[in-house]
């Protein structure tokens, strides 16, 4: 392997099907709350690199299809260990690397250690069921078995927002399957599973089961449509996701999109707990998640009471530096979406909007943002925001409220808070998204639960049981007893 002498250093080298290389094309990798201050520097693969990682996988599906459970989980654990032995470094540099605050990079890392113990175990729990088939003469005497298999190899692109856990839920399930994965990680933070991948090179996979390649636009395009996988699993935007999946051609396709999620306060609601919660949903990493709290609906006999200890909470929210363990929220990710976020505030104000708190930027800094009387159409309600803004409006009737949360082309996730049990099952039957949260933020995510939306929110789910089922063949066995 070259080496290549940059200003900052040596770049961390990529993985490839068991194997550190370089290429010609260095990767700088910049740190959001200091931009032009680089926090490291890695590689893209080449065109000839990537074709090596594919072909690698395609060979290696023989080896990982026939790792028996008690394999596949004893890899799994041992990621989760080594996660877990490096969680301070991993955690310093996902702040570093995306702008996390520090306390929500450790809890990432934190979260990754469960994804990847989940995969373990549902790793050893691949059941299938026992059919029986004599449910007329002509199949008397006959059962079914089914059983799930591993697919083949796996495409995974994952997101800058959570460099680490969203990656996890890519290769955690592809390992806990059977079947070998090439993972792109995002261009602006991939250091950290190149530091994985040091791990991951410990645990005795056959080489190609797992390649962490970094990559220009052009090759990613190319693993979508690209007939060798069998799986695409992609999350970051509704823009990019649904074209991906028009070139996918006979693969599975993933889709993990974008949400503008609504959350109802109800006038039963314990204003105190909803309004702590909805501070940490709208705001936490900046809004840079795609199940942040965007939409607020306040009954109109609560809402003076719920915006005053909302808006109290908000204004006490601390944005500085991301490695100041003290630091609610930090810069956005770059300037071009502090930018861009700026424009849509300034268009909802300009169009009537009132702006209660925050609102101006400062470099990659966007202050935690309240509007109200915000048009549905406008691009800050419609659109994914991706950032620390939130519209609130008020409501009279619940079922209004549900109508209101699903008037969006999206549907990921929507908290409701409310001590009313009626209402909250009404919420469960109407609302069309892929999750509902009772007296929780829409924000609220474990990693083994089914994790997904409709409509430009996606396809399919995650969540390691139900990942799996995606990278896997159900076959079905037939018994028969001559007679």
């Amino acid at each position: 392997m070259t080496v290549v002498q940059t200003g900052i250093g040596t770049p961390h080298p990529i993985y490839l099907a068991g194997r550190w290389v370089d290429s010609p094309d260095v990767l700088v990798v910049d740190n959001p709350a200091r931009p032009g201050e680089p926090v490291g520097a890695t590689y893209q693969a080449t065109a000839d690199q990537y074709d090596e990682a594919v072909e690698a996988a395609v060979r290696a599906f023989d080896q990982t299809r026939k790792l028996p459970a008690f394999e596949r989980g004893r890899i799994l654990r041992f990621i989760s260990d080594g996660i877990k032995a490096r969680r301070e470094e991993l955690g310093a540099l996902i702040s570093q690397e995306a702008g996390k605050p520090i306390r929500d990079a450790l809890v990432e890392v934190d979260r990754a250690v469960l994804t990847f113990r989940l995969g373990a175990e549902e790793a050893e729990r691949m059941v299938g069921e026992s059919i029986p088939l004599d449910i007329n003469a002509g199949s008397r005497d006959r059962f079914g078995i089914t059983r799930r298999f591993p697919i083949g190899p796996i495409a995974g692109i994952s997101p800058f927002n959570f460099p680490l856990n969203l990656a996890a839920h890519k290769l955690s399930p592809a390992i806990a399957s059977g079947n070998p994965i090439v993972l792109k990680p995002p261009s602006k933070d991939p250091l950290v599973m190149l530091r994985v991948a040091e791990i991951i090179a410990e645990t005795g996979l056959p080489d190609g089961a797992v390649s962490v390649l970094p990559m220009s636009r052009e090759l990613g395009d190319r693993m979508v449509s690209d007939d060798r996988f069998k799986v695409l699993t992609f999350t970051g935007s509704p823009a990019i996701g649904w074209k991906m999946k028009a070139r996918a051609g006979k693969k599975r396709v993933v889709l993990e999109l974008g949400g503008n999620a609504g959350v109802i306060v109800d006038e039963s609601a314990d204003l105190d707990w909803a309004a702590r919660r909805i501070v940490t949903g709208g705001f936490a990493y900046s809004g840079q998640t795609c199940i942040s709290v965007q939409r607020i609906f306040v009954h109109e006999a609560v809402h003076d009471d719920f915006m005053g200890r909302f808006l109290e909470g908000v204004r006490n929210l601390r944005q500085g530096d991301p490695a100041d363990a003290s630091t609610d929220i930090g810069p956005m990710v770059d300037e071009k979406n502090a930018e861009r976020t700026q424009a849509w505030v300034d268009e909802a104000v300009a169009d009537g909007a009132r702006l209660l708190v925050g609102g101006k930027r400062n470099g990659t800094f966007f202050p935690p943002t309240v509007l109200t009387n915000v048009r549905r159409d406008a691009r800050i309600c419609s659109s994914e925001a991706f950032a620390p803004v939130v519209v609130v409006e008020t409501f009279s009737d619940l079922g209004d409220a549900i109508a209101s949360v699903n008037d969006s082309t999206f549907g990921l996730q929507a908290g409701v808070f409310t001590s009313d049990l009626a209402g909250a099952w009404n919420a469960f039957h109407e609302l069309e998204v892929g999750g509902v949260i009772i007296n929780d933020i829409p924000s609220y995510r474990v990693d083994h639960m089914p994790y997904g939306g409709v409509k430009d929110s996606g396809l399919g789910r995650e969540g390691l049981r139900w990942a799996i089922e995606d990278m896997t063949e159900l076959r079905l066995m037939v018994l028969a007893w001559p007679q």
